[in-house]
């Protein structure tokens, strides 16, 4: 299982970058919002899910572990492959499509290219109280846990669900290291 991809963006095209590695060019697929953000030339690193099927094998890649978590949770949904929730996250930045499951806004999941009525409902049945928790964390509390926040990463590649993680950060000061964020959040 390849988990992440540290290189030069040296092509961009339809949906993917091609990522060099030392010499060896990896395919990624990734989000109309991860593509934008691409620059050729730069050195990014991608959270990648490796996707294999009988006649294939894919990178489907993200900018922020977040949005892979999100990506795998999407995928758990019957009738959503991964093109399927490539496209969910093409939508808009990852918050705000969590928003949309959290809110149940099917309207909103059906503006992907592919995903009709039936499909987003099955989203924001099964996917709602998953990320639900997180949401609704985040709007309450005066210590609100970013999307992009490192400690939340952290937490959540030790194994913690996204609604977990925010909980488990939410008491802790945002002033403090990662490292010490992710050590108080474990005690907590």
């Amino acid at each position: 299982m390849i988990a992440h991809v540290v290189g030069t963006v040296v092509e961009k095209f339809g949906s993917s970058v091609i990522v060099d590695v030392q010499g060896v060019g990896y395919e990624v697929q990734v989000s109309a919002v991860d593509f934008d953000a691409a620059v050729i030339n730069e050195t990014m690193k991608f959270h990648t899910y490796h996707h294999v099927r009988e006649q294939s094998q894919e990178l489907f890649g993200f900018k922020s572990l977040v949005a892979k978590k999100l990506f795998e949770m999407l995928i758990t949904v019957q009738g959503v492959g991964p093109k399927a929730a490539l496209s969910i996250l093409s939508i808009s930045d990852t918050e705000s499509v969590r928003n949309a499951i959290a809110n149940s806004d099917t309207a909103y999941i059906t503006q992907a290219a592919g995903v009709g009525k039936r499909t987003a409902e099955r989203v924001v049945v099964d996917l709602s109280d998953k990320v639900g928790l997180a949401v609704q964390i985040t709007r309450k509390t005066s210590n609100s846990v970013a999307a992009n926040d490192e400690a939340l990463e952290a937490l959540m590649a030790l194994g913690y669900n996204l609604a977990d993680a925010s909980k488990a950060l939410e008491p802790v000061p945002n002033n403090l290291s990662t490292a010490e964020r992710v050590t108080q959040a474990l005690k907590g």
